[in-house]
């Protein structure tokens, strides 16, 4: 079978490998049917991912058809996060900050192919979407999960930095949950995006002097959603009192903050990593219920191909692109 293959930094292929026909006790074989293509993978791509060997082959946002087992033919989501289930984490109900985590398409190969074998634990049924859905849940559950653990709700002020696919997933979930949500973002193109796909329309740059009128108390939560250390540190005084702070994004770096202002405003810092199954629910339920725009939100459909040519462009025009979703 075909598979999508990051052979080093710069150098993506479609490579045939053995296509699985046996799955062990507990796992199932799954028949991939789209693959969104994610802010990781394009860091794959340019060499700027910290826990990746290669070659990999890509893909962690993965709709398919079970091909094995009593569920033979159902459409399911494949939860890409495989955990260990016996660490503190996972004793805790926390297995999207499992110890041992492994990612598909991260920490061991991904889906970018025909077919996979994944823990049958970690299948969804998606009955009510469509293939290219289901694909799209995985990302949306990481911004769903985001406004959990905030428990931003009806007439709170919501901003969210950074307006690509988890920052748009942020402010749609944070939307539904009642609050009044603005969206920060450098690109003029990504903010002009979130209006006419999403209808977001309290829009602003970074450096706009935004805390005066309504906003003047500040943000009741301020989500990060762009990787960015110096995005994070200027958010911390957009920050109302008694607000948090909610790290979507991941940075290498160290973060600072004024511990006087942190404690004058009581605030919270709060990471978010992954999602539960509980979220992953909640956003097949919305989608379900026609509360997500899952048609705007796709910029392109590719044969995978056609994948290997188009990478690079991709990798460079992704101002101007929400979602990318691949076809085996």
């Amino acid at each position: 079978m075909d598979c999508g293959i990051c052979l080093k930094p710069g150098q993506f292929d479609v490579v045939s490998r053995p296509r699985p026909t046996e799955a062990p006790e507990g796992w199932v074989l799954v028949d991939i049917a789209a693959i969104g293509i994610c802010g990781t993978d394009y860091h794959i791509f340019e060499g700027k991912h910290p826990y990746l060997d290669y070659p990999r082959v890509i893909g962690h946002e993965l709709s398919g058809h079970v091909a094995s087992g009593p569920d033979s033919g159902r459409l399911v989501v494949v939860n890409p996060y495989l955990s260990c289930g016996t660490c503190r984490a996972c004793r805790r109900g926390k297995p999207n900050c499992c110890a041992s985590i492994a990612v598909l398409g991260v920490h061991r190969d991904g889906g970018m192919c025909a077919r996979i074998v994944v823990p049958v634990g970690n299948l969804y049924p998606a009955d009510g979407l469509s293939v290219r859905q289901a694909a799209m849940v995985e990302f949306l559950a990481i911004g769903a999960h985001a406004v959990a653990r905030s428990g931003v709700g009806k007439g709170d002020l919501a901003l969210v930095t950074g307006a690509g696919p988890i920052g748009l997933g942020t402010a749609l979930f944070a939307r539904l949950a009642g609050a009044e949500v603005h969206l920060m973002d450098l690109s003029d193109e990504r903010l002009a995006l979130a209006r006419r796909l999403c209808g977001f329309d309290r829009l602003h740059r970074p450096g706009d002097d935004i805390l005066a009128g309504d906003l003047a108390e500040g943000f009741d939560a301020v989500f990060d959603a762009t990787g960015s250390a110096r995005a994070i540190e200027a958010g911390f005084p957009l920050l109302a009192h008694g607000g948090t702070t909610v790290l979507v994004s991941v940075v290498k770096g160290d973060i600072g903050f004024s511990d006087a202002e942190f404690h004058k405003r009581e605030a919270r810092i709060v990471g978010s990593r992954n999602a539960l199954r509980s979220d992953f629910d909640r956003v097949i339920a919305a989608i379900r219920e026609g509360l997500i725009p899952t048609d705007a939100l796709v910029s392109d459909v590719v044969p995978l191909a056609d994948l290997p040519a188009r990478f690079p462009a991709l990798v460079h025009d992704r101002n101007d692109i929400v979602k990318i979703l691949v076809t085996p």
